[in-house]
């Protein structure tokens, strides 16, 4: 189940409102939008802190170091070596006057979907919501430092813990994830090729593996012997319509003499040739023939049959080459960590070989030395085996280094020099010095209140037992006082008792399976079944469609995998003659849908939908950049999202059209139903649900074995005391959080983090 963060912009000053209105929810103070402008109002005189962040449709995931960039940059800036992050951008940081993290323990995006009704002001003012991959890591922890207890069954049970840490000496190298993962003793290299688990677990192109039928195979089927030749490769990539394509390919031998160094011509057009990192421009690439045809029957015919490749992150080259290799050693994974993080090859070049890459100097990386440093690398790890690895102590040199880049001055230099000594003694797991330690060392004074504390030495101590009204007194008291401030509330106990959250998941499982059906009929005895699936599959992409024969008519079951195909099959085919009958349209009539007419009308309000619409109908045959041509006539377009099977890789026959102004968006409708009245196939709406919340629909087990039909009387008495509490507790909270809000300063960065147990929701105004 995903889990949450919510990631609010910057509270700008207050304006004029359309007609002397205040925007919906905004009440005394407004808020800042996307584009720095608000939308019901002139800009502000001044310069405000805004955030941008256009992610949509399935790039709506974000990593935990990309969270982690956000925080940094909005905290610390320029002038104390922090750049913008790579996902978003905050525009005049430097007049930013605070930032505020509200962390919701306990709670995931299944809490804010479930009681979505309750979060009436969270899901109001903040605009973006964002999701992190699932992690065992604990992002929380790189925020406030080893002590904190971040285990939610651990404060269930009301253990503590307090600043001491317990991590183990660092001439024990047993703990070592190095040393856990490949033992001691030195091995031959295919100790360390990826095994067929670890291949498919990371992503590498397989046979038989969705999306990668016509891949072509190296062949290079011999057995490997700890004797195989190693051969380093790297790729550079641009964005065109169709995805990541490669622009630059290095192949390099064992000593490291490069054999191939092509560019490569993309099929599609470039839409970002990302130069920064690839090097590529459209000049460099004008003059090239090379396909990616031409590279894979180079690199078919130059690999032997036992050829293992090097490389970092090896499954995103393969995958841009459209390749399959069977044995690999991928630097990335070779290099373990804990908790699933990675270090980058710019620094594992630096703190193993000694030697600098991907220079700020240079224009884009360069792939021949990219995949000359992997390369080095494997040959180091094997020749010099996992303890003398685990002995360079790379969690330290990266603290280290990371350490460095903040001190500005002799108390900040020689406070680092400090933390390093204890650390040496006592070395940390995680792969980030404690956010609340950078912040300190640059002379801010964090402020952290509810479950862990900072005490008088600036250590971070447990605290349990201040209530969530006490914990929001404070914060309205102190938060002003302080440039970065960490909230947390919490749930009682009771609260997160497994099989409540069991129950509230498989109600929410029930309730999205319920919106997503309609039902269909009176037809006759002999009707078409086929007509009908055509005509109701325009609305969207059909999971799964029933004939129902206990009625004296039949009438049909349908049930789709978006709610935007469910609402509009309800709205444009109730009443309408379908395979020769007048029917009638409507969804389930249960308890659980009591409140379905309301909840749509929320779910299109919705900030984040704002200028968003669902168009359907699509022909499967059209690409992304056919649907971009065809739909290049709508004013103010932003974005194009086509939505596609998880496991399959097509895409669906629908489609959601994101623009930059709502009042263009409602004009877009307009045009669509015109075509639609005029015999196209197209139809569309205001959209419904977000990127995140439709991956989140698609990855939940709608079956249907679900329960179904619950009458009033036993929805009573299914409902249970805990579930009506938490649902007052979280109205209460949605209103603490309101309260802070509104209490900001303008031109705050405020983030609310629903960390759920290990995964995170990341939600975003």
């Amino acid at each position: 189940m995903a889990k949450g963060v919510c990631v609010n912009g910057c509270k700008r000053p207050r304006g004029g409102g359309e007609d002397g209105e205040e925007p919906r929810g905004a009440r005394k103070k407004r808020r800042l939008g996307d584009g720095g402008v608000c939308p019901h109002g002139p800009k502000p005189k001044e310069k405000s802190s805004r955030l941008s962040a256009a992610l949509f449709g399935e790039d709506c995931e974000i990593s935990h170091d990309q969270m982690y960039e956000l925080l940094k940059y909005a905290a610390l800036g320029k002038c104390h070596n922090a750049t913008q992050p790579s996902w978003c951008h905050i525009y005049h940081q430097s007049h930013l006057a605070g930032v505020v993290v509200i962390v919701l323990h306990e709670m995931s995006q299944l809490h804010f979907y479930k009681f979505y009704l309750q979060f009436k002001h969270l899901r109001k003012v903040f605009r973006h919501r964002f999701t992190l991959p699932p992690s065992s890591a604990n992002f929380l922890a790189n925020l406030y430092g080893e002590g904190a207890n971040l285990n939610p069954q651990s404060t269930a049970q009301g253990s503590t813990s307090t600043s001491s840490q317990c991590i183990p000496n660092s001439s024990n190298l047993q703990w070592d994830p190095i040393i856990q993962k490949y033992g001691e003793e030195k091995q031959g290299l295919t100790s360390y090729t990826l095994t067929l688990e670890e291949l498919k677990k990371n992503d590498y192109p397989m046979k038989g593996s969705p999306g990668c039928e016509d891949y072509m195979h190296t062949e290079c089927d011999q057995q490997r012997t700890d004797s195989s030749p190693l051969f380093g490769l790297d790729c550079e990539m641009c964005l065109t319509a169709k995805g990541n394509e490669v622009t630059h390919v290095s192949l390099v031998d064992a000593q490291g003499q490069c054999l191939l160094n092509e560019l490569v011509k993309p099929e599609s057009r470039i839409v970002n040739y990302r130069t920064r990192f690839s090097g590529i421009t459209r000049k460099i690439l004008l003059p090239v023939k090379t396909k990616l045809a031409d590279i894979q029957t180079r690199l078919k015919k130059m690999l032997p049959r036992d050829a293992v490749l090097v490389g970092h992150s090896l499954n995103a080259d393969l995958q841009a080459l459209q390749m399959i290799h069977p044995s690999v050693i991928d630097t990335s994974l070779l290099f373990a960590r804990n908790e699933g993080r990675r270090f980058k090859l710019k620094f594992l070049a630096k703190a193993v070989l000694g030697k600098e890459i991907q220079c700020e100097q240079k224009l884009g990386h360069d792939p021949a030395e990219d995949a000359r440093a992997a390369l080095e690398l494997a040959q180091f790890f094997i020749e010099q085996g996992p303890a003398k690895v685990a002995e360079l102590n790379l969690e330290m040199l990266l603290t280290t280094e990371r350490l460095t880049e903040i001190s500005q001055n002799k108390s900040a230099l020689q406070l680092q020099q400090n933390t390093i000594q204890r650390q040496l003694n006592d070395p940390p797991h995680l792969s980030k010095p404690c956010f609340l330690d950078c912040l300190q060392m640059t002379g801010q004074k964090p402020l952290l209140l509810g479950r862990q504390e900072l005490d008088s030495s600036g250590l971070c101590q447990s605290n349990l037992s201040t209530s969530n009204k006490q914990i929001l007194q404070r914060a309205l008291k102190d938060v002003p006082l302080s440039t970065f401030s960490i909230i947390q509330f919490s749930l009682d106990p009771e609260y997160v008792a497994p099989h409540l959250l069991a129950g509230i998941c498989e109600k929410v499982k029930v309730k999205l399976t319920d919106m997503l059906t309609i039902y269909a009929g009176p037809f006759d005895e002999s009707f078409c079944l086929k007509s009908v699936k055509k005509e109701f599959g325009r609305c969207g992409p059909i999971r799964s469609l029933t004939v129902v024969t206990e009625t004296y008519q039949p009438y049909v079951c349908i049930q789709y995998e978006v709610l935007e195909a469910a609402q509009l099959a309800v709205e444009n085919l109730n009443g309408a003659e379908v395979a020769g009958c007048c029917i009638k349209v409507q969804r389930p009539v249960t308890g659980t849908m009591l409140d379905c007419d309301v909840l749509i009308k929320e779910l299109e309000l919705d900030i984040e939908n704002e200028g968003v619409i669902y168009v359907a109908g699509l022909k499967k045959s059209l690409t992304e950049t056919d649907l971009q041509e065809e739909f290049s006539q709508l004013k103010d377009l932003e974005a194009l999202f086509l939505p596609r099977d998880l496991q399959s890789g097509k895409h669906r026959n629908c489609c959601f059209l994101k623009f930059q102004k709502s009042e263009s968006a409602v004009d877009a409708l307009g045009v669509i139903n015109g075509w639609a009245m005029r015999g196209s196939r197209l139809r569309s709406r205001k959209a419904l649900a977000p990127g995140h919340l439709w991956r989140w629909i698609w990855q939940m087990d709608h079956h249907n074995g679900k329960q179904r039909g619950d009458s009033l009387c036993e929805k009573k008495e299914q409902q249970s005391d805990p579930e009506q509490e938490l649902r007052k507790k979280l109205k209460k909270l949605d209103q603490h959080i309101w309260k802070l809000y509104r209490s900001l300063q303008n031109n705050t960065l405020c983030v609310v983090l629903f960390p759920g147990v290990n995964r995170y929701f990341i939600h975003s105004k």
